[in-house]
């Protein structure tokens, strides 16, 4: 669904990326995890022609894209929900909702979209005329969520999602995007909660300093103890 080759960033003549190779195929939840400034954001970004890539290659279903505008790649279907969620905030919710829908240049039913959307996240019909600015971080969440929804994405990209929310509502957002996924959703997630990350995914890649260091089921990587200890917090045994 989504191959990414030999993807390389550079910012100021420093390297962000260097040679990144991942494939998320149709139906998965692929995970990135690794420590601040790794390159994940970025990763994402180039993806999606935020940021120009220095080398390498992007296709969705097996079509070239990495020549093509940002807005193209969206209207592809290669859609991000950004860290920080990026909502229009003087907007209200049904606003935001509405701006998230011309991505999707007639693909699908704009009705059935949106109710989608309020029955993932019941909150956003109740508030839909609430000024988006005005909601809680774990509403905008949603609402950025389901913003990206509304263009129907072939693949949905997250960045840090459970990011300052609190523990209930990070398990809501996360069960959101496991029924997304049971519905053939294809999704690639960056998330600094690298336990909850490895364990909703099918797929992981830790990336560090710009490169891929370990890839392979995210069910092998959350039983490596060596990514345990890195990423989990857990203390290594004394000899």
């Amino acid at each position: 669904m989504l191959t990414i080759r030999n993807l390389s960033v550079a910012y100021n003549g420093i390297q962000a990326l260097r040679n990144v190779s991942v494939t998320v195929e149709k139906g998965q939840i692929f995970t990135l995890i690794g420590p601040n400034g790794a390159g994940k954001s970025t990763l994402l970004n180039a993806v999606c022609g935020i940021v120009p890539a220095q080398g390498g290659e992007v296709l969705l279903e097996g079509v070239p894209i990495q020549n093509i505008a940002a807005h193209k790649r969206a209207r592809a279907g290669l859609i991000q929900v950004p860290e920080g969620r990026w909502i229009i905030a003087p907007l209200t919710v049904a606003d935001n909702l509405e701006l998230g829908r011309q991505a999707a240049q007639g693909r699908g039913n704009d009705k059935s979209d949106l109710e989608r959307v309020n029955e993932l996240f019941p909150i956003l019909a109740k508030r839909r005329s609430q000024i988006a600015g005005s909601m809680s971080g774990g509403q905008q969440q949603m609402l950025a969520i389901g913003r990206a929804l509304m263009g129907r994405p072939k693949v949905l990209l997250l960045d840090e999602p459970s990011l300052g929310l609190a523990p209930v509502i990070v398990q809501e957002v996360f069960d959101a995007l496991v029924q997304l996924n049971k519905e053939g959703m294809t999704i690639l997630l960056v998330e600094q909660n690298a336990k909850l990350a490895l364990k909703t995914a099918h797929m992981a890649a830790v990336l560090e300093q710009g490169r891929i260091v370990h890839q392979g089921t995210a069910c092998d990587l959350a039983e490596d103890p060596i990514i345990a200890d890195h990423y989990f917090g857990r203390a290594v045994e004394p000899a």
